[in-house]
């Protein structure tokens, strides 16, 4: 399965009063592991950018005077994410963007491209409803560093948000280890300690039977229906 983790950087909030992309960066994931695939471009939007956005991402329209234009990207980008599963965090922004490029440049919109579009952001707020679910705060819940993460940067965001997807979606589609190994253990700097080798296993005896027994018929009277797990205790 070949999935694209996408953001955009932007001259503002609203492509409708003519703001526009001024970065994109994608990340390729197969199976579940990054490959060495990105896909990266600053864009010259050729008009200012707004103070607010500025601030967010550090981009000038000086540096990016001498930047191609979205149209003389668009091949690129097209041959990297068609066909793919394409995750993008609050994904009704940069589909809006991208789409009112496509549509400037008479196109279909961009979102056609895409076998099917995942939203990390709904994703986290079903997941966690109630809680920040910004991609800081994903990557503070994971455990994920981004330290170095002063500004908004299309191509760092992406990598982030590859790490916080695999995260987020752990054990869905198998049981192999994936990108990341989130040790749930540390020692006093940091580091992951490995677990021990030589863990004793016990098994329960007729006792430990028998009270498991009582236990499940107190749930199934309390209850007026079996619980759960007793088929599993009729197979032992």
């Amino acid at each position: 399965m070949r999935q694209v983790i996408l953001d955009t950087e932007t001259t503002g909030l609203n492509p409708a009063t003519g703001d526009r992309i001024i970065e994109i960066g994608c990340v390729e994931i197969i199976d579940r592991r990054l490959t060495d695939r990105t896909f990266h471009y600053y864009i010259n939007p050729e008009r200012d950018i707004d103070a607010g956005a500025f601030a967010v991402h550090g981009l000038s329209r000086e540096f990016l005077s001498d930047k191609p234009v979205f149209g003389n990207i668009v091949e690129q980008l097209i041959e990297f994410v068609d066909g793919a599963e394409i995750v993008i965090h609050n994904a009704a922004f940069d589909l809006g963007f991208l789409d009112n490029e496509f549509a400037l440049l008479k196109r279909p919109p961009f979102r056609g491209l895409a076998s099917k579009i995942i939203d990390t952001l709904l994703d986290a707020r079903q997941m966690f409803p109630g809680k920040r679910n910004s991609l800081d705060a994903l990557c503070d819940r994971f455990n994920i560093s981004n330290e170095h993460r002063t500004l908004h940067g299309a191509l760092l965001d992406a990598q982030l948000l590859a790490e916080v997807y695999i995260a987020m979606t752990r054990g869905q589609e198998d049981l192999s280890i994936d990108l990341i190994d989130y040790t749930v253990d540390s020692d006093s700097e940091g580091q992951s300690k490995a677990l021990p080798t030589n863990l004793k296993v016990l098994a329960a005896n007729k006792d430990d039977l028998e009270q498991h027994e009582k236990i499940l018929a107190e749930i199934a009277k309390s209850s007026k229906k079996d619980s759960v797990w007793s088929p599993l205790s009729q197979n032992q």
